[in-house]
């Protein structure tokens, strides 16, 4: 059997993965980058992206992260993720609907705070469609 270390996912609202894993590969601000058994300790931000967890050599669930921050641990890796979505759980239809919506209320809103909140959103969405379209 192979190797393994602890994977932690946790979303403002959940715990929403907890499990021991051969490998993840985590989208950091500088980059992808894998998390292996006894990995150095690191502490990463994350862009808007995808999670790949590994088991039996191969990726066995895909999760889409909006950005966060990653503790690496030689026995654990923890993600703090603004917003997480299984992939598996999301169809590009709901999410271009989405954007399309948000697209709409941006064209109305005059206040500054607002208008940058939304932008950020529709970046996040952006990056789940492309991410739900390679994945296809």
């Amino acid at each position: 059997m192979a190797e393994t270390t602890q994977f932690e996912l946790v979303s403002p609202e959940r715990l929403v993965l907890s499990r021991d894993v051969e490998m993840v590969v985590v989208p950091g601000s500088e980059g992808y980058f894998g998390v292996l058994p006894r990995h150095a300790p690191m502490i990463s931000t994350l862009s808007a992206g995808v999670i790949d967890i590994y088991q039996g050599g191969s990726v066995v669930e895909r999760i889409f992260v909006a950005g966060g921050f990653a503790e690496v641990t030689e026995t654990r890796c923890t993600v703090l993720a603004e917003e997480a979505r299984p992939l598996g759980e999301v169809t590009l239809a709901d999410v271009e609907k989405e954007l399309a919506g948000d697209r709409d209320v941006l064209k109305d809103t005059k206040d500054e705070v607002e208008r940058e909140k939304l932008q950020d959103r529709i970046r996040m969405l952006e990056a789940l469609a492309d991410a739900k379209r390679k994945a296809a």
